[in-house]
């Protein structure tokens, strides 16, 4: 079965790619915002982030090998350790993004910080953007890969 996204396919590398380089910046982008460490959801979006680059990185060179050798990687263990992956991945990425953007809606409409210069909320806005398109590309990878478990 050759679903869109699917483990070892061009496409399924393409997602992994994406969410791996949406990861990234979302790191870059709340790592470059001065006084990022005086919030606690910052911080769990930068470690939670740092997961979902390694996991990608390491799924996209999964699927990239599969790709050069022609190995079909849809076994049933194979595929229920990306749905586990996935799911996981998924849970912390779009925890850390929902609380990352209560904590900047608090900033920007509740306190006023980001009326001062030295609060650099569109760095924290750019970060979450980020973080909820890698979620949503996860999202995209562990549906298909809930599918595929179903139908291997």
């Amino acid at each position: 079965m050759a679903l869109f996204g699917s483990p070892g396919k061009l496409s399924g590398l393409l997602l992994r790619i994406g969410q791996c380089f949406s990861a990234a910046a979302s790191i870059g982008f709340m790592v470059s915002a001065h006084g990022f460490f005086n919030s606690t959801a910052f911080c769990y979006l930068i470690a939670s982030m740092g997961i979902q680059v390694l996991w990608s990185f390491g799924l996209a060179c999964l699927d990239f090998h599969a790709l050069r050798s022609k190995t079909n990687l849809h076994n049933p263990v194979l595929v229920s350790l990306f749905v586990i992956g996935d799911w996981v991945t998924a849970t912390l990425s779009l925890a850390a993004a929902c609380s990352s953007a209560g904590v900047t809606v608090l900033y920007s409409r509740d306190l006023g910080y980001c009326r001062s210069p030295q609060i650099p909320c569109s760095h924290f806005k750019a970060s979450i953007l980020f973080a909820f398109i890698s979620w949503f590309l996860l999202a995209v990878s562990s549906h298909v890969t809930f599918w595929l478990l179903a139908a291997v």
